[in-house]
């Protein structure tokens, strides 16, 4: 089966956006992301300057000349409300063609849920950036385009049967490889610490396995009750 169905009670009910065999793994992910998200929120709660990390690592990515700038620029529209709409609208129409509806769920829900809990979480770690008014931790840019990654890479573990550790690996190496060059892009154009950025990432390491395991939820006892 690949990997690319749900089995409740011994019954094949649908395709699963959470691979069975990787949830335990990346609920761990998931646990150790939300406590680094609380540390960097703790540690930098109400700062309005980088700190000592933040200096050193923006020194060197901020402020990089042509064709990077034009990269960055070109990054950071993919967070923008219309480089997500192309994003998500790719990805959606793509997962109703190849009949995966729960797919085309987690990636509107995945990256929606992921934001706005960096929405959430600005006010309360109160951290500004270029200005009182500009709330930096977490960054919203980074946990939507990690929490992007996230969702494709879960779609393709199950779609091709990787096994528990090759599939984890596989979804977090992505989605880390998408936060990075997103949080680079930040801290490049100056939106953003370094820090916000890690915050960004892990916010979406957290939220979005949670979220793939209550699309399948809902929907296998959807089914259950429709039978």
């Amino acid at each position: 089966m690949g990997g690319t169905v749900t089995v409740t009670d011994g019954k094949v009910t649908a395709a699963a956006v959470l691979p069975v065999a990787m949830r335990g793994r990346l609920a761990v992910v998931a646990v150790l992301a939300g406590l680094v998200v609380l540390v960097l929120g703790v540690r930098y709660a109400g700062d309005a300057v980088p700190g000592r990390t933040d200096a050193r690592i923006g020194e060197a990515a901020y402020g990089v000349g042509a064709p990077w700038w034009h990269v960055a620029n070109a990054t950071d529209f993919l967070g923008d409300p219309g480089g997500a709409l192309l994003l998500l609208t790719a990805g959606v129409v793509g997962c109703l063609r190849a009949r995966r509806p729960r797919a085309a769920v987690l990636l509107l829900a995945g990256p929606a849920l992921a934001v706005g809990v960096t929405r959430l979480l600005k006010p309360l770690a109160a951290r500004t950036i270029n200005g009182d008014d500009n709330l930096a931790f977490p960054s919203g840019h980074t946990a939507f385009l990690t929490a992007f990654a996230l969702a494709l890479a879960l779609l393709a573990a199950g779609r091709f049967g990787l096994g528990p550790t090759l599939g984890t690996v596989l979804a977090v190496a992505v989605a880390s490889a998408a936060g990075a060059l997103m949080g680079w892009a930040q801290v490049a154009t100056g939106a953003h610490y370094p820090t916000d950025t890690v915050g960004g990432c892990c916010t979406a390491l957290a939220v979005v396995p949670a979220a793939a395991w209550v699309i399948d939820r809902v929907a296998d006892t959807r089914r259950a009750h429709a039978r």
